[in-house]
């Protein structure tokens, strides 16, 4: 089976694999302190959550660019509509991150209740679809699956 291969790769591992778990660690993460902010008041969980969503961005942004290098350099992974719902998917990822970052420079209290907190959860929502979407790629479609021959 000829698989459709990662063009972004390094020793002939995938990159943008490697670097989705920062920025989905992040988002999530960006969620449950921006709950424990607003269940607390308590100022240190309004700043993780800026810093988790700034590294979350910074990260995103070059495995977007992995995936976009992917995508773009291989015919078979354009041909798949899985591959264009999870590019998308996580496109508006980013763009509301990055916004949700942008409220969060505001006072705590105002950039956690309540957009910053609707936006992390929409993020989280998006990301648990874009995910599934990415495992489908993988293990359904064999995208960057390098097949052993014996």
């Amino acid at each position: 089976m000829d698989n459709p291969r990662s063009t972004a790769s390094i020793a002939g591992h995938p990159i943008h694999p490697m670097l989705v778990t920062i920025p989905i660690a992040c988002f999530v993460g960006t969620l449950l302190t921006d709950i424990a902010y607003w269940r607390t008041a308590e100022m240190t969980w309004a700043n993780f959550s800026a810093w988790l969503l700034t590294v979350g961005v910074i990260v995103g942004i070059l495995a977007a660019i992995a995936g976009l290098t992917d995508f773009l350099g291989g015919r078979k992974i354009r041909a798949q509509p899985t591959a264009w719902l999870h590019m998308a998917g996580n496109v508006v990822v980013l763009v509301l991150s990055f916004f949700n970052m942008l409220i969060h420079t505001r006072d705590a209290w105002t950039s956690v209740v309540p957009t910053g907190l609707i936006l992390s959860a929409l993020v989280v929502v998006i990301l648990i679809f874009t995910g599934w979407l990415g495992w489908a790629l993988v293990y359904r479609h064999h995208v960057g699956v390098a097949d052993e021959t014996v």
